[in-house]
């Protein structure tokens, strides 16, 4: 035991130890570093590549997932941190063949040009919805504020949400 601000504080590593990740509804035990990222546990170990790395530096919301019903970025929080809550990806949205009603809205409205924000996008705005089921402007707009596209697709965004709160999804 480490003792910090004289609290003890069990200290990991700082060879790989052994991490538990719950993700969309599926077990997953790896060997990791402590200091390896959700991101990059997620991209790099488990191919579950939806969440993106784009800024590396919680700026752009790109590897935004809901980790216990709360958006995070996936590349500000350890993977060890994560253990015990749940994480959903993008990856869960879809239903076999059936995009989410979020994914076919921006689909509908060509919102996205070249994709690596889109994900964060659909996740950060579900978990609007989530939490505000007939989110209003403001709400929408204080939930997706994290969220940047590089590319300027916030017309085909802002349709795509429009579509959605106009069937009370």
């Amino acid at each position: 035991m480490v003792q910090a601000a004289g609290v003890p504080v069990k200290a990991y590593g700082p060879g790989k130890v052994p991490v538990e990740l719950a993700i969309n509804g599926q077990k997953h035990t790896l060997q990791l570093e402590p200091r390896v990222t959700l991101l990059d546990a997620m991209r790099d170990q488990l191919e579950i590549t939806g969440a993106k790395r784009v800024c590396d530096r919680a700026e752009c919301g790109a590897c935004t997932v809901i980790l216990d019903n709360k958006p995070i970025y996936a590349c500000s929080i350890l993977a060890i941190e994560a253990q015990g809550k749940a994480i959903t990806t993008v990856e869960a949205f879809m239903q076999g063949d059936n995009l989410d009603p979020i994914q076919q809205a921006f689909v509908d409205n060509d919102a996205s040009q070249c994709g690596f924000c889109t994900s964060g996008f659909i996740v950060a705005f579900k978990a609007v919805l989530g939490k505000h089921p007939n989110a209003s402007p403001e709400e929408i707009r204080h939930g997706l504020s994290g969220n940047v596209c590089r590319c300027g697709t916030y017309h085909g965004i802002h349709l795509a949400i429009a579509q959605i709160a106009q069937k009370g999804a």
